[in-house]
């Protein structure tokens, strides 16, 4: 620790940025107990039965439609995504957050559009506030612009940037404070670092003493993550919600899909959420197991601002530590010291989970995310998506896009001279190299394989149900 803790307040010394300096301050605290390991590991024994309230039922909420009272509750809450990644893993340079994902719009737009429309229909201001990060904080601020007409309430912190620590002399990666001259030396260390962000940036003290209660989190990337009355509702109502909740996790069914996600499990009598990182490997199979685990993390949560405040005052929050190993450019081998934000359910009172429909989970991970959003499976009302009521089947297909020609945005957008009727379709497994004309439609299950060197050429109009095609096709007939 001494050689890190040295190494550490050169690099503050030689700054001018007094931001770095705090978050290097945090780092401290954080690589000493991830050196200290005083934090007893997850028994897989240990963990207790989940008892019946710890997870509520949203479709139970009563359905508010009185406008009054909604506009009441709705003057309480703040908006905040999660708006530190880049979209480097679909290809894309800069925030995710500026990738095109249905008519032209953004995350960003969409996300802007749904709050000015809850704003215009309820009378009320409901702020958004962005959580950036130091490799998302300059392109977003920019794109932010275009925005100085908004009617929303706009607001930015950035989370805390951390070095990177070498795997081998447990020493920091950067030797400077200068960050934009190294960045891949740097990191942001999770999503779990919104409460000591949040905090220092003075946005918490700000919306308290503006009379705000409640904060609705989620990822920018996750579509579904809309602000829902009835949910509100229930939390900020007193009549409706007894004890006073002070952390709500949304849940959902999980699927064959999500069998790697977080999940809610009762440890030494405390909610909290259970993450695959931190599973033993001898029970990581137990962990994916639908019947023993059946709900799954969306990462939409509610946090009682004041609640929050009464934590990080008594310095109170200790998430775990996540170490993530990763390689530089040059090989080197090192480690990112992560915590996330579910974390934190188990130092609040009254924590609960809420089962959510499954359309509040919407996130575009991947291009088979995106093709999902931008075909004609949903429609677009102020910025929000809705499945198309001409939907007949339950659920959303499942789809596998193969990765040598469909991981990047670009290289997806330029194998569909449009998106393909999806309305009826179930499963979609597409590998190699295939490109699809215009109007095509999809149903049932399909299966496109171009083996290397091979090309398939779906054209204009087609209509496969039920198909398994494979060879070197440039034309087929139906």
């Amino acid at each position: 620790m001494d050689s890190m803790e040295q190494a550490l307040n050169k690099i503050a010394s030689a700054s001018k940025d007094e931001q770095l300096k705090t978050d290097l301050d945090g780092f401290k605290d954080l690589f000493k107990r991830y050196l200290d390991k005083t934090e007893a590991p997850l028994l897989w024994e240990n963990i207790q039965k989940l008892p019946e309230d710890a997870i509520l039922d949203s479709s139970t909420f009563e359905t508010i439609e009185d406008k009054s009272v909604i506009k009441e509750f709705l003057g309480k809450l703040v908006v905040i995504k999660l708006n530190g990644g880049l979209g480097t893993t679909m290809g894309c340079t800069g925030p995710k957050s500026v990738i095109p994902v249905r008519n032209g719009l953004t995350f960003l737009d969409l996300t802007l559009q749904q709050i000015e429309h809850l704003n215009e229909e309820y009378g009320v201001s409901v702020p958004l506030v962005l959580m950036n990060s130091f490799n998302t904080h300059d392109d977003t601020t920019k794109v932010l612009e275009k925005y100085i007409t908004s009617t929303a309430h706009l607001y930015i912190f950035n989370q805390s940037c951390h070095p990177r620590i070498n795997a081998e002399s447990l020493l920091p990666v950067p030797t400077t404070g200068d960050v934009q001259s190294n960045l891949e030396a740097w990191t942001p260390p999770g999503h779990g670092d919104f409460y000591v962000s949040f905090k220092n940036s003075g946005l918490l003290e700000k919306f308290i003493s503006e009379q705000k209660e409640y904060c609705f989190v989620s990822n920018i990337d996750n579509l579904g993550a809309t602000v829902d009355i009835n949910i509100a509702n229930y939390l900020m109502n007193p009549c409706k919600s007894t004890p006073t909740h002070e952390f709500i996790m949304e849940f959902t069914d999980k699927t064959r899909a999500d069998v790697k996600g977080g999940t809610l499990i009762k440890y030494e009598d405390k909610l909290r959420i259970l993450e695959i990182a931190q599973v033993p490997k001898d029970h990581v199979e137990d962990f994916k197991s639908v019947k023993l685990f059946k709900y799954f993390n969306t990462n939409n949560l509610w946090l009682k601002l004041d609640a929050l405040k009464r934590v990080m005052d008594a310095d109170a929050l200790r998430l775990e530590i996540i170490p993530n190993g990763k390689s530089l450019k040059d090989g080197t081998k090192v480690v990112q010291l992560e915590t996330i934000i579910g974390a934190g359910m188990k130092f609040f009172e009254n924590a609960v989970g809420i089962k959510v429909p499954r359309s509040r989970f919407l996130p575009v991970k991947k291009c088979s995310d995106l093709l999902l959003v931008m075909s004609n499976l949903y429609e677009l009302q102020h910025g929000s998506l809705m499945v198309s009521p001409e939907r007949m089947f339950p659920g959303l297909p499942a789809i596998k896009l193969g990765d040598e020609h469909f991981s990047k945005v670009k290289d997806f957008l330029a194998r569909f001279s449009s998106i393909p009727d999806i309305l009826e379709l179930d499963h979609l497994t597409v590998i190699g190299d295939v490109t699809f004309g215009k109007e095509a439609s999809l149903r049932g299950t399909v299966i496109i394989i171009a083996n290397k060197g091979n090309v398939i050429e779906i054209p204009r109009g087609a209509i496969l149900e039920n198909k398994i095609i494979t060879g070197n096709l440039a034309m087929i007939d139906y």
